[in-house]
């Protein structure tokens, strides 16, 4: 037999049946506290993953950016697809796991990236934006460039208190175009 304390802090000896009702009873609050603890670790785990990749993704069409305001090209590409190889660069491989395709996304790794080339009109208040279009002279200085990353889809890992849906992911960044080049390709 165990010794227990009871009123006037006196010893009195404890009988093992109520012993054992006792761990019965300590394994049910366990469980009534341990579901509601770990459904939180993994909440905020998931939530935080989720908060990580959106941000990584927006580092990477910022760099892509970047890289187009300075007119640059790969070799062998043209400037488009040189922006796109820069945004999968700085996505760390993120951009192919949320991108790999159907069914889950609409689209494969670097087609997820676009890059849409603005014209600004500045001889009006306020200035305007018309689609430059594609082809020669879309990406001349001065007008805007538009790098975006859309389609992509992280499917939470522990889908507890949420629906299987995945969560979409879209980001995008812009800035002026500096002086191009003449005849640099955009494709």
């Amino acid at each position: 037999m165990s010794i227990g304390l009871v009123e006037n802090n006196r010893l009195r000896p404890v009988h093992p049946r109520r012993r054992k009702r006792q761990g019965g009873a300590s394994l049910v609050e366990a469980a009534v506290i341990i579901l509601p603890f770990f459904a939180l670790f993994f909440a905020l785990f998931d939530y935080g993953m989720a908060l990580f990749l959106t941000n990584t993704m927006q580092f990477a069409v910022r760099q892509g950016v970047r890289y187009a305001v300075t007119s640059q090209t790969m070799n062998g590409l043209g400037q488009d697809d040189s922006i796109r190889s820069t945004v999968n660069t700085y996505s760390f491989g993120f951009l192919s796991y949320l991108a790999p395709g159907p069914p889950k996304t609409t689209c494969t790794g670097t087609a997820c990236v676009t890059v849409t080339y603005y014209h600004q009109d500045t001889s009006v208040s306020p200035p305007t934006l018309t689609n430059a279009g594609t082809g020669a002279g879309s990406n001349a200085s001065g007008n805007v460039v538009v790098v975006s990353a859309s389609g992509l889809a992280y499917s939470w890992m522990i889908p507890l208190l949420r629906t299987n849906t995945a969560l979409n992911i879209s980001v995008s960044s812009a800035d002026i175009m500096e002086g191009q080049p003449n005849g640099a390709p955009t494709r």
